[in-house]
């Protein structure tokens, strides 16, 4: 199979299911921001951290092939033929979100990304999560996007914040406390 079809030079592209759509299509944006978001995330999944965030990493970077995948198809029948993103794998991004805060102090108060690289990279891939929900909602409005697929990505969202944080904490980094300057 070759890498290149040449059937996308002229601004469209097949989705899942064979219609083809412009490759600005609202669809095309959903799965290519989550495919943003796992490069991010597996640029992260290579540094120097715990084997058990590496674990855990690695497990949403499936999910979130299952997603894409999902986000790809615009067909009835489609989905019969695709992974399936289980509804369990929600409830366990929420235990881990609960182990790891466990372990961390308080938040008390805002923090400004950075510290380690680490973890201003969960911070990065953050935000492209944030990004990815925006627009799946933006999908749905048009064309339905299985409910279960927005809430995942909405709690990852958190798990990637709690980590960024958990890794400070690994490596015994204080957070930076963002202390707005009321008296400038």
């Amino acid at each position: 199979m070759k890498i290149y079809t040449k059937t996308g030079d002229f601004g469209t592209t097949a989705l899942i299911g064979g219609k083809r759509v412009p490759k600005n299509h609202i669809r095309i944006e959903a799965y290519g921001t989550a495919d943003e978001l796992i490069s991010n995330l597996a640029h992260l999944r290579d540094h120097d951290i715990k084997e058990e965030h590496k674990k855990t990493l690695f497990e949403i970077l499936e999910d979130l092939m299952v997603v894409s995948s999902i986000l790809a198809s615009d067909c009835i029948d489609c989905y019969d033929n695709l992974p399936k993103l289980s509804e369990i794998r929600i409830v366990q991004i929420e235990a881990e979100i609960d182990r790891l805060s466990a372990a961390l102090p308080e938040l008390k108060y805002f923090v400004i990304p950075g510290g380690h690289v680490a973890s201003s990279l969960c911070h990065v891939a953050r935000t492209i999560c944030r990004r990815t929900e925006r627009i799946v909602l933006s999908l749905h409005e048009v064309d339905a996007v299985p409910k279960h697929i927005m809430v995942y990505i909405n709690r990852l969202s958190d798990y990637l914040f709690v980590l960024a944080r958990a890794i400070l904490y690994d490596f015994q980094i204080d957070e930076i406390k963002w202390k707005p300057g009321l008296d400038k």
